[in-house]
């Protein structure tokens, strides 16, 4: 009697200790959630287990299949548990009409139909790829990369004449009997053809030659043979003899020599001038280039830099206006002025586009800018490009802005026809190869290079990378 009493008492206590837990699991769930109200049950269950090896006399069977019998009921109620959804709470229907924050995207799975409310923002899955055509991604390109904006312009074209009217007062300071004509900013930045850092400035610095005293001879007529150049030779020596006119100290051999001027104003340039006063009254920073042998100047102010190109002239010169350079040239050709196309090309090019609104000029600063970007292209220069815009634009007819991308393999499909046949005649002058001074290698690898940006025109647009303007 007392050995049944003993276990009454015993069940008593754990239908008393079983209450418990029930109660404490069912609370557990409302407040802390289904994940740790299953893990506050794991743990007291253990605990109870605990307990009752603890208390219970060993050898009793009969216990111990009723307290596995209860520890599998128990168990089963733990995984009913587990799998049961937790209720949500609504929020207050004020709060409904509020705005809504994005919830933070996670990366949890839903545990049931129950877990998703009327409330709640669908998940979004992730967006379809964009499938740009190559017209798309070429005015993208220009948004990025090719365009200058306004405001930048005009402080640097400010800036460009105050340059140049300081360079003005130094050199008639400097050498005042050299009657140097006024210096004269242009290039692409002020005819609109700016494309981000990819041209220098021009700078013309005219000399003022005496008339009656300095005669054209065109190039192929010298032992330079080159159609590109002129020499301007001196005459009326029997009634003006050497020494008469101050341009008289730049002959060699009766020839007014571009290499002998280049070198007086290169030294000049480097060393004479102060640039660091100059730069600091006009807010930038001024070097001289001095690995050049052009007459470079790079100007820096904020966070954009450009280079203005120095170039001395003969402008208006023989009966067709030709404009002459100094230019560094190699061979017997060192002693020639190079005959300079830019204005006309750019005037030809502005009267085409105005003719029918087309977009030469457009897809002109398109190819500069790729090609400045590239370095295998940096050796195409404006030049060649302009003159493949000139001969392509009097082919084709629509220039309009939807046919820009077409236009544009075009004039690549143009350029590697002529880098195979080593040739681009001048628009203005047929005689004249501009690929008659690019070695084979350097031709054949631009070559490779635009062939392989024929494939696949992308990768030639965003293959290589430099500052913008």
């Amino acid at each position: 009697m007392a050995e049944f009493s003993q276990k009454r008492g015993k069940r008593h206590d754990d239908a008393v200790l079983g209450s418990a837990v029930d109660f404490l699991l069912v609370n557990a769930r409302l407040v802390l959630g289904v994940g740790a109200a299953a893990m506050l049950g794991i743990a007291t269950l253990a605990v109870k287990r605990l307990i009752d090896k603890a208390t219970s006399p060993r050898g009793e069977d009969d216990d111990a299949k009723g307290e596995s019998a209860c520890l599998e009921d128990e168990w089963k109620e733990l995984s009913l548990l587990k799998s049961t959804p937790r209720p949500q709470s609504r929020p207050q229907p004020a709060a409904l009409s509020q705005p809504m924050s994005t919830p933070a995207p996670s990366s949890a799975v839903p545990e049931g139909p129950g877990d998703t409310g009327p409330w709640r923002l669908p998940q979004c899955g992730s967006p379809a790829p964009l499938c740009l055509t190559f017209q798309e991604k070429l005015l993208a390109f220009e948004r990025d990369h090719v365009a200058v904006p306004a405001v930048d312009v005009t402080v640097a074209q400010q800036l460009i004449r105050d340059i140049s009217l300081e360079l003005q007062t130094f050199l008639q300071n400097k050498f005042p009997e050299l009657p140097f004509g006024t210096l004269e900013p242009g290039g692409p930045l002020f005819d609109g053809l700016q494309a981000g850092a990819a041209d220098p400035v021009r700078l013309l610095l005219p000399l003022q030659l005496e008339p009656g005293l300095w005669k054209l001879v065109p190039g192929a007529d010298t032992v330079a043979r080159d159609a590109r150049c002129w020499a301007v030779r001196r005459t009326q020596l029997e009634f003006c003899p050497r020494g008469s006119s101050p341009w008289d100290r730049f002959l060699v051999g009766g020839y007014l020599c571009a290499q002998l001027l280049l070198e007086l104003l290169r030294k000049v340039l480097a060393t004479s001038v102060n640039w660091p006063a100059i730069g600091s009254l006009l807010g930038c920073l001024i070097r001289p280039s001095v690995t050049s042998e052009e007459l470079l100047l790079e100007v820096q102010q904020d966070c954009w830099e450009l280079t203005i190109a120095v170039l001395p002239a003969l402008t208006g010169a023989g009966a067709n206006n030709h404009v002459l350079l100094a230019w560094p040239l190699e061979g017997l050709a060192g002693n020639l002025w190079l005959q300079d196309f830019y204005q006309v090309e750019a005037t030809r090019l502005r009267a085409l586009d105005d003719q029918d609104a087309g977009t030469r000029q457009r897809l002109l600063r398109l190819l500069c800018c790729v090609c400045y970007r590239h370095p295998a292209l940096g050796r195409l220069s404006r030049s060649h490009l302009t003159q493949v815009m000139l001969h392509l634009g009097e082919e084709e007819v629509d220039w309009a802005e939807a046919a820009l991308g077409s236009r544009f393999l075009q004039a690549l499909e143009k350029l590697i026809s002529s880098l195979e046949q080593a040739s681009l005649p001048c628009h203005f002058n047929p005689s004249v190869n501009l690929f008659g001074d690019l070695p084979e290698e350097e031709i054949d690898s631009i070559g490779y290079v635009l062939y392989s940006g024929l494939q696949a025109p992308e990768w030639l647009l965003w293959g290589g990378g430099q500052p913008r303007f």
